[in-house]
């Protein structure tokens, strides 16, 4: 099966998806409907691609009010951009041709905040929990100093999602050519904890 929603129409769908579940009129109960099944066991075709964190309060499907087989999801604590996610995304736009990635972050993320932490104390977290904050320390270095603790994390999320759009406009030839040929697009997005609504257009 091959995806036929362009990059335009895909954003569309989120946009509109998010706008019915921050007003209570979501429609998941049908998209996840056991009768889909039968058909969706014969194969996928997933219109968005998103990257986003492992964070339990982001579930993406619920959050853009979208089905089973409807959407790719890579969740990473921090969305980080590792070679296991540019891996699986070069696998979902090249063989279902998915035109849209979203790379999405989300307010009071707990990886950026202790990235942030150990940038201020400059020590090591404990097991691989510091593969994770050594992949979001590098775009840090973009904060501007004498913000307050509220507004640094707020911008240190919203530059951590830059960055992995960043990685993945620059670090994979697949991608390069997708993105060069106007069959693929890759934005950023931040979602508000409180309000449940996703903002497009960070990054890229």
């Amino acid at each position: 099966m091959t995806n036929t929603v362009t990059h335009a129409e895909a954003l569309d769908r989120l946009i509109a998806g998010n706008e019915r579940y921050v007003s209570g009129n979501h429609q998941l109960d049908t998209r996840v409907a056991h009768a889909n099944l039968t058909q969706l066991s014969q194969g996928q075709a997933p219109f968005a691609v998103i990257l986003g964190c492992s964070d339990s309060r982001v579930p993406v499907e619920i959050v853009f009010d979208q089905g089973l087989g409807d959407l790719f999801v890579i969740r990473v604590a921090g969305n980080i951009v590792s070679p296991s996610q540019v891996g699986s995304i070069e696998f979902a736009a090249s063989t279902f041709a998915t035109q849209l990635v979203v790379v999405l972050g989300h307010s009071g993320c707990g990886a950026v905040t202790a990235a942030l932490a150990a940038d201020d104390d400059g020590g090591a977290l404990p097991g691989s929990v510091d593969s994770i904050v050594n992949r979001i320390r590098p775009a840090l270095t973009a904060l501007p100093s004498g913000l307050g603790d509220e507004e640094r994390l707020h911008q240190a999320v919203r530059i951590n999602v830059q960055h992995s759009v960043d990685q993945l406009c620059n670090g994979s030839p697949i991608l390069e050519q997708l993105l060069s040929t106007d069959k693929l697009a890759i934005v950023g997005a931040e979602y508000d904890m409180a309000s449940g609504r996703v903002e497009f257009g960070i990054g890229g």
